[in-house]
């Protein structure tokens, strides 16, 4: 089994399908590969397929129009984007850059909508994936406006501790940011100073512990109460 073969199989986008199903993915998907920092799609470019992060890592983001970016979705690999067009027949409604190197899968909609009429399961993951997705924006959107910035910084390093699931230290959960701080305060809806402010607050607390791009979870009782109350003792 190659290591696109896996990535498909392993995608909740094709969970369930048989291997000679996969197949057929596999057929008409097209590689394509990004050096770091390059546009995969702009906002308003006609939706003509969706994309599957084979390796590397991408970023969904918005422009204001003061031109700053609020950054909506991080992919890595085995996570699709871009496919709410591949049904609606309209334009990508976000920016789409690599953060990393990167291998995409893109998945032509004409050929995709073909398959789905013959094998009606991909249509049923396809609304499981897009179900999810929608549940993710109503969580964000519930977190950048009934919580504050300590509270949705908590959340997202409780998120991390399910979705890494890295060997922790003792009881203490480690989970690894994997984009830039400052990327970090555009996905949390604040500025890079504010970030920082709170990280010292929550290391000088107890709650965690900075070690370079790792971060121990020394209290997750404590960043679980956090992440529902939004604010830091005082």
């Amino acid at each position: 089994m190659d290591k696109i073969f896996r990535i498909l199989k392993q995608a909740p986008l094709f969970s369930g399908l048989a291997d000679d199903e996969l197949e057929k993915i596999r057929a008409i998907a097209v590689d394509k590969f990004y050096d770091k920092g390059k546009a995969v799609f702009s906002e308003g470019e006609n939706g003509n397929g969706f994309y599957i992060v084979a390796s590397g890592k991408v970023k969904i983001f918005k422009v204001s129009p003061g031109g700053k970016e609020k950054i909506l979705h991080i992919y890595g690999p085995g996570n699709p984007f871009g496919q709410v067009p591949v049904f609606s027949g309209k334009r990508f409604p976000a920016h789409a850059r690599t953060l990393l190197k990167s291998h995409l899968l893109f998945i032509p909609r004409d050929r995709f909508v073909m398959l789905i009429g013959a094998n009606p399961s991909l249509a049923i993951n396809m609304l499981g994936v897009m179900s999810l997705r929608l549940r993710e924006f109503a969580v964000q959107i519930e977190n950048l406006s009934l919580k504050e910035v300590p509270g949705r910084l908590a959340a997202y390093l409780l998120y991390l501790s399910r979705k890494q699931l890295l060997p922790g230290r003792g009881k203490a959960p480690i989970v690894r940011l994997v984009i830039s701080k400052n990327q970090l305060a555009s996905l949390l809806g604040t500025i890079p100073e504010t970030l920082s402010r709170i990280f010292a607050k929550m290391t000088e607390q107890g709650l965690i512990s900075v070690e370079g791009r790792d971060i121990l979870l020394l209290e997750p009782d404590g960043l679980q109460a956090l992440s529902e109350t939004g604010k830091l003792p005082e």
